[in-house]
């Protein structure tokens, strides 16, 4: 197994380290703190190629493979994990969807712009009575001529608020259950489509996260990708794609607890002696980086697999699930190392642990992950 990158990697990594530094993470905590969308950066990221990275250059994407993308996924969210789940979403679930499902008509209408950076992408699947249970789809769509009516609620939407187009899953046949769910793409200014609420949460602050309305939404059935019925599972092979995403950036938020706590180790003494010379925080420092070395060599195997178009669910679960883990654990080491810094706002780290939690949730549960895991294992 070759363990080097390319240069073409590296030249990704350290493009996304340079925009990470200079350009989000002299305003990252300010963003926080005032729950405000990066327009501006994910603007820029666009312009980079970091919001259709794996997008065929047909489409005007990277044309980049997995590994470079979760490598690029890794320097942002060390920085900033909300403009990481912004960037997930946008990469993993919706220009992935688009690409391996959509019509032509679809990809050079839609996935063009998302790719630039022109648009931006949301992907709603979970209801109020529909979260870890995908198949309980509450959302209808009803057939009419050549159009269909939306009708129904979606919560906890990641770009909701701000994205051009959103990926829905509606159920066209509700007799069928998972098999009656379809997905179709809607445009912002659809009439019927409202923003109902956005979320006050403990992370990812800076990144927009709202419950979406549907009253008799009109939408084309040349916006329905692929056949009637084929929505569920179009939902759980694009989720595969962004558990890799999700898990990348609970790697970058894990390496940034491990580099702050390791620069706070050298500068701060107790007894007079550095922290760093202590055992029991290199001891603490030792476990954070080793667990996430491990998350790493998980997340790039499913991303090698992905590559190289080998079956990789299950590896994309273990990858999410132990990278979230680590990143949570990592953080609170990290607020431990800081001792009362740790717990106040000034020095940010405590925003490494709000931002950690949700890794263990979104796309997909742990638990949820480990019964993909053990299916797959035990079919």
């Amino acid at each position: 197994m070759n363990f080097d990158f390319t240069e073409t990697q590296l030249m990704i990594r350290d493009t996304a380290r340079q925009f990470a530094q200079d350009e989000l993470a002299k305003s990252a905590g300010e963003r926080d703190e005032k729950e405000e969308f990066p327009h501006e950066a994910v603007k820029k990221l666009g312009e980079l190629g970091f919001m259709g990275m794996m997008v065929s250059e047909k489409y005007q994407g990277a044309g980049l493979d997995t590994v470079s993308y979760v490598l690029a996924m890794e320097e942002i969210s060390k920085v900033d994990a909300s403009c990481g789940v912004i960037m997930s979403v946008n990469n993993s679930l919706v220009c992935y969807g688009l690409e391996a499902y959509g019509t032509e008509e679809q990809k050079q209408k839609y996935l063009t712009p998302l790719a630039t950076g022109k648009f931006l992408g949301a992907f709603a699947l979970s209801e109020p009575e529909a979260g870890s249970d995908a198949t309980n789809q509450q959302t209808t769509a009803v057939r009419d001529g050549d159009y269909y009516i939306l009708n129904g609620t979606k919560n906890f939407i990641t770009n909701g608020a701000s994205a051009d187009i959103i990926l829905v899953m509606a159920s066209t046949d509700k007799s069928a259950g998972a098999h009656g769910v379809s997905t179709f793409i809607v445009e912002k200014t659809t009439p019927g489509l409202t923003v109902a609420k956005k979320e006050k949460k403990l992370g990812i602050r800076s990144s927009d996260t709202v419950s979406l309305a549907f009253q008799d939404c009109k939408v084309s059935v040349a916006n329905r990708i692929g056949d009637e019925g084929f929505g569920f599972k179009f939902a759980m092979k694009t989720l595969d794609g962004g558990r890799i995403g999700i898990a990348s950036q609970a790697l970058g938020i894990a390496m940034g607890s491990l580099d702050a706590s390791i620069k706070y180790s050298k500068e701060r003494k107790a007894f007079a002696h550095y922290l760093s010379e202590f055992q029991a925080t290199q001891f603490k420092i030792a476990d954070m980086a080793t667990r996430i070395e491990a998350a790493q060599m998980l997340t790039l195997k499913s991303a090698s697999l992905k590559d190289a178009n080998q079956p990789y669910s299950k590896y994309a679960a273990m990858a999410k699930l132990y990278a979230s883990k680590v990143a949570v654990d990592a953080a609170l080491e990290c607020i431990q190392i800081h001792g009362g810094y740790g717990y106040i706002k000034e020095y940010q780290v405590e925003r490494f642990l709000r931002d950690a939690k949700i890794t263990e949730i979104y796309e997909g549960t742990s638990e949820v992950q480990r019964i993909v895991i053990a299916r797959e294992l035990l079919k």
